[in-house]
């Protein structure tokens, strides 16, 4: 039996770790086996590669560095950890993935879309979420009184 591969995106702050938390209760709930996971991680290498991207000391890495580093972590965290769940049926709910890159290693870091594409698609070995869920925040601004 295949599992599903739930991929949560977001800004920062949004919330995907709440919903994600409540999501794996609700489908435990029903039975459900759930691994939770997340990018860039969720494996002992790719907490290591996670560890060197995040490290504010590295400031200095160029661009295409940091997003090979990303699909490195990728590719070993969809090898060891989210390939064999899927294959032994559970639910696989993983906080950022491919979506991610493409918003930083693209829009933010100026390389072009085709690239971090191409990258992926290497490190995922043909693996592509059931479904992806995207959060975002809008602020509400409280009436203005006008005295």
């Amino acid at each position: 039996m295949k599992g599903l591969f739930i991929t949560i995106e977001g800004t920062d702050g949004a919330g995907k770790s709440t919903q994600i938390e409540l999501l794996k209760k609700y489908l435990e709930d029903r039975g459900k086996d759930v691994l939770v996971t997340r990018e860039p991680g969720g494996t002992p290498i790719s907490e290591k590669i996670r560890d060197i991207i995040l490290d504010r000391e590295n400031s200095e890495m160029s661009s295409i560095t940091e997003a090979l580093l990303y699909a490195s972590s990728r590719a070993q965290h969809v090898s060891e950890k989210i390939k064999p769940a899927l294959a032994e049926g559970k639910i696989v709910i993983c906080d950022r993935f491919v979506d991610s890159s493409i918003a930083y290693q693209s829009v933010a870091r100026g390389l072009s879309t085709k690239l971090i594409e191409d990258i992926n698609k290497y490190a995922v070995d043909g693996l592509t979420p059931d479904i992806t869920l995207y959060l975002s925040l809008i602020h509400i601004s409280e009436p203005t009184r006008h005295t």
